[in-house]
């Protein structure tokens, strides 16, 4: 079960379900005198020593993940005929392994509850369902209903799909950071759900064509629009037509929400009726006006975060786009999550914050400087262009 807040409900199998609720599906199955897990050897054995991982998050693009797959199978059909029973895990989905202190263990096969943090793009009640266009982010996998104490061994196997992903911790210093095994979870279902955006961030060809032409997997279309952008470009396609229906599905009903969704933050909030005349004039296809003022109020809005970060204290724009990065990464706890931050520090600078030679005229519309000058030519002002920085500043909503 899903639940973007995490809450967990004491609940047993026959109470009528409740919203925010949370329970296992069923029982685990359970061992005695387990000989403990202690790590995978990560070579071959050379004179009596080798190299043993304790600790690791992988998916099965790795090489080794089928060898430590079969492996860890094997040591649950050990088990199982050594109890009498007849376990098999060729069609589970999610496998968990918990391995007590006192040599028992709980296995857990598509019984256990799994929760998923995330990160959404508004505001939710209890109750209300959840699309993918509403995940910005995925943090955390974790299983609230099974009792995992710091001093067991975990390892956990699940599909998600076409793919698989693996993680454990032997705990070798009989402490188990829980959050961390989570966290690993997290991201290795992220990077599954996600394979497509991570193989295009990774392209750098792809990547390079997709900033040159003023695109980012912003947020808000991370879900939908994003995977057509990148597949027109990785084919050499003409990307012109697919931004034409990105544009058309950018309605007043989507503008209003993203309005919405600036109106919680205090440093976009005081700038409502600016960024309000902006959004009016998308909405009444004027991206003249769209542009001239989202691209000052770009800085402006990250100019006002760092002084609410720093005591009052103003910054350079060189130190805005790092303190940008630095927060989206403390809020998200890591740097390679759905935001992308280092990523969009790169098209920052390479792009809204771009240079321009003023004797050559190559200033565009999509530079911030080029437009503050009044150097951006006439025809670089486009719907499209209008669209970019809207959603280059509603990045910025999710990273500060």
């Amino acid at each position: 079960m899903n639940d973007t807040e995490g809450n967990v409900a004491e609940a047993s199998p026959n109470d009528f379900p409740i919203v925010g609720s949370i329970s296992n599906l069923g029982q685990p199955f359970r061992f005695s005198n387990v000989e403990p897990l202690c790590g995978v050897s990560v070579e071959p054995s050379r004179d009596g020593h080798v190299k043993v991982c304790t600790r690791l998050a992988t998916t099965s693009d790795d090489p080794m993940f089928h060898k430590m797959a079969s492996s860890f199978t094997s040591v649950v059909n050990h088990l199982s005929q050594q109890a009498g029973m007849a376990i098999s895990l060729d069609r589970a989905n999610t496998v968990l392994m918990v391995m007590k202190a006192d040599d028992t263990a709980e296995l857990w096969i598509d019984t256990a509850a799994v929760v998923l943090r995330c990160s959404l793009t508004r505001s939710v009640t209890a109750g209300m369902a959840i699309f993918a266009h509403d995940i910005a982010d995925i943090t955390a996998m974790t299983f609230p209903c099974v009792d995992i104490q710091s001093s067991d061994r975990v390892w956990c196997m699940f599909r998600q799909d076409w793919g698989f992903g693996l993680a454990f911790d032997f705990n070798t210093d009989g402490n188990l950071d829980l959050e961390s095994f989570n966290t690993a979870l997290g991201s290795l279902y992220r990077q599954l759900k996600y394979r497509h955006l991570y193989q295009t961030m990774a392209n750098r060809a792809v990547f390079e064509s997709l900033v040159g032409l003023g695109w980012f997997p912003f947020v808000e279309i991370i879900a939908k629009e994003f995977k057509g952008l990148a597949d027109h470009c990785s084919a050499g396609f003409d990307v012109s037509v697919i931004e034409a229906s990105i544009l058309e599905s950018f309605d007043e009903s989507r503008m209003q929400k993203m309005m919405e969704r600036w109106a919680l933050k205090p440093h976009f909030a005081n700038r409502g009726i600016i960024l309000q005349v902006a959004v009016d004039a998308f909405n009444k296809r004027e991206p003249i006006a769209v542009i001239k003022i989202l691209l000052t109020e770009i800085e402006g809005v990250l100019a006002d975060a760092y002084r609410a970060a720093n005591d009052g204290k103003s910054a350079k724009l060189k130190d805005l786009l790092i303190f940008a990065i630095a927060s989206a990464e403390q809020k998200s706890g890591d740097s390679d999550t759905l935001f992308f931050s280092a990523a969009f520090a790169r098209y920052l600078t390479s792009h809204t914050f771009a240079n321009f030679d003023p004797t050559l005229q190559t200033g565009t519309a999509s530079s911030r400087h080029a437009v503050g000058h009044g150097a951006a030519t006439a025809e670089s002002y486009t719907m499209t262009r209008a669209l970019q920085a809207i959603l280059t500043l509603d990045q910025l909503a999710f990273y500060t």
